[in-house]
């Protein structure tokens, strides 16, 4: 299989799951307005605290983090491209040639404004200025996948134990869910055709409920 074919099946897959997870929360979820890219714009915001932008101090950029808010993005953007009515075959393809783009850009925080830009000015997710970020952070389509079906896989157990009901225990024994998710995906063969199904067995079985 080409590295272009197996970006398209990897996003593929993430677009099926993006959808299954947004129906879980609302059947209508299409029709219902949603601003994912005010989502987008405002996690950029966020995700500058934990690069560095601020000239007048010492900061180190939070590479794992500014990842996790990455995948994060990923997540409405997804949703933004879903939202349009595209076919899910049509924006693998499209995404797969935008995220592979490069730009030029070396600077993080000019290719994230870009991004943040096409968000507030066209309501869009803009998938080449997205994969620049991804690659000024050490981020390949491989990791984006490992950690997007991680996260996804994470919020499908949350819905399942209470999330919405106020009952879900987010603290597992000293760490954060998300915490525990890290710590585990990795242990884990992203290649395997069930992955899905032995991170949610994973955290189940780290689950104290």
């Amino acid at each position: 299989m080409t590295t272009q074919a197996v970006a398209v099946t990897q996003i593929t897959q993430m677009l099926a799951m993006q959808d299954a997870m947004n129906t879980r929360v609302s059947e209508t979820w299409r029709d219902n307005g949603y601003e994912w890219y005010r989502a987008i714009w405002v996690e950029c915001a966020e995700m500058l605290d934990h690069h560095g932008w601020k000239w007048w101090k010492h900061q180190e950029i939070d590479v794992p983090q500014v990842q996790l808010e990455l995948v994060d993005i990923f997540h409405f953007g997804l949703s933004l491209r879903l939202m349009a009515g595209e076919t899910i075959e049509n924006i693998a393809n499209s995404l797969a040639v935008e995220v592979e783009k490069d730009s030029g850009e070396k600077d993080f925080k000019l290719a994230l404004e870009t991004l943040a830009s096409d968000a507030v000015t066209n309501k869009a997710f803009n998938g080449e200025a997205f994969g620049q970020c991804m690659r000024l952070m050490q981020m390949d389509l491989d990791e984006l996948f490992r950690q997007y079906v991680g996260k996804n896989t994470l919020n499908f157990f949350r819905q399942d134990h209470g999330y919405k009901e106020g009952t879900y225990i987010k603290v597992w024994n000293g760490k954060e869910d998300n915490e525990v998710l890290a710590d585990e995906v990795v242990k884990l063969d992203s290649a395997a055709e069930d992955f899905q199904q032995q991170v949610y067995n994973t955290l189940k079985a780290n689950y104290p409920g």
